[in-house]
């Protein structure tokens, strides 16, 4: 328990302990707003769920005899919580800077290199993901169809329930989508290079003592080498077709499902921009997975690049 001490009373990872109870907290409001909003969508249709969401006090008639919703001004209402939200983060801000010391250490010496050597909390996904993948596909590649799939949604979403208020019956599968990459993935890949790794970026549990004398072998062989493949090329083409086999499935279910309301509304283009970018990032914890279980360095080897 003392190296989980040293590692919770580093300056450098006092964001993400308040970062996993503030998660978890926003979470839980969301999840309540949204069941509450599903319920009353389901009671009174998309009219209650506009009152409601308007504080559900109508004002009085108009001149046509119909009510119309409480109307509340952004100013001084919204304007005066968000200068107070503001104070209260300066000030926050403010005594943090003067009880904790900047997490500074001493001169660059190429001589002697920390160890381990992190990136700050906010990169250790990153990090973590270069102990699957080669650099160009953890560095490059994958935070491009990051921002890129980010950049994609208002242009592949056509369905039009959950626009303007938090639902979860109308959105399951990019709610849960989101969630599952932004938490499961990219929140815990954080968590584990803050608590889990150590000397060498060998894995340490949280109560472990760290050993810089630690030697770890890396995993060295591929998929192939699992069903007895060992000529480069024969492996070259038995790992393009796993890495076509796990695309394969989008196919499949675009030619069986592709006369239904929700592909026929979303079209080819979109879906297969929205079938390749969930089967690239469900690829990750898979790699994970193979890495982890079975010690497979790379699924696909040709003479360009590794997968």
């Amino acid at each position: 328990m003392e190296q989980l001490l040293k590692i919770l009373s580093k300056s450098d990872n006092i964001p993400i302990i308040l970062m996993v109870p503030a998660c978890i907290v926003l979470l839980w409001l969301w999840w309540r707003a949204a069941r509450t909003n599903d319920e009353v969508l389901e009671k009174s249709g998309i009219d209650g769920l506009i009152t409601h969401m308007e504080g559900g006090r109508p004002d009085e008639p108009d001149e046509g005899g119909e009510a119309e919703p409480e109307k509340v001004h952004t100013w001084p209402y919204l304007v005066r919580v968000e200068l107070i939200a503001t104070l209260a983060v300066m000030l926050i801000l403010t005594v943090w800077s003067i009880t904790i010391d900047a997490p500074l250490e001493q001169m660059a010496d190429p001589n002697r290199t920390p160890n381990p050597s992190k990136a700050p909390w906010y990169f250790l996904g990153l990090q973590e993901m270069l102990v699957y993948f080669d650099p160009w596909i953890a560095g490059v590649m994958l935070p491009l169809l990051i921002i890129g799939g980010l950049m994609a949604i208002p242009y592949v979403d056509v369905n039009p329930g959950g626009a303007g208020y938090y639902g979860w019956k109308d959105r399951r599968f990019a709610v849960s989508t989101f969630l599952f990459g932004f938490v499961v993935l990219w929140l815990l890949l954080i968590i584990i290079g803050v608590f889990c790794r150590g000397p060498g970026w060998n894995w340490f549990w949280p109560w472990e003592t760290w050993d810089a004398q630690l030697a770890v072998a890396s995993p060295s062989r591929n998929w192939s080498d699992l069903f007895g493949i060992k000529s480069y090329v024969g492996a070259s083409i038995f790992g393009g077709m796993a890495v076509a086999s796990y695309y394969a499935p989008a196919v499949w279910y675009w030619l069986k499902k592709r006369d239904t309301p929700t592909l026929r509304s979303l079209g080819l283009v979109r879906y297969s921009i929205v079938a390749f970018l969930f089967l690239t990032m469900m690829g990750l914890p898979l790699k994970m997975a193979l890495r982890l279980l079975l010690g497979v360095k790379y699924v696909w080897v040709t003479p360009w690049f590794n997968i």
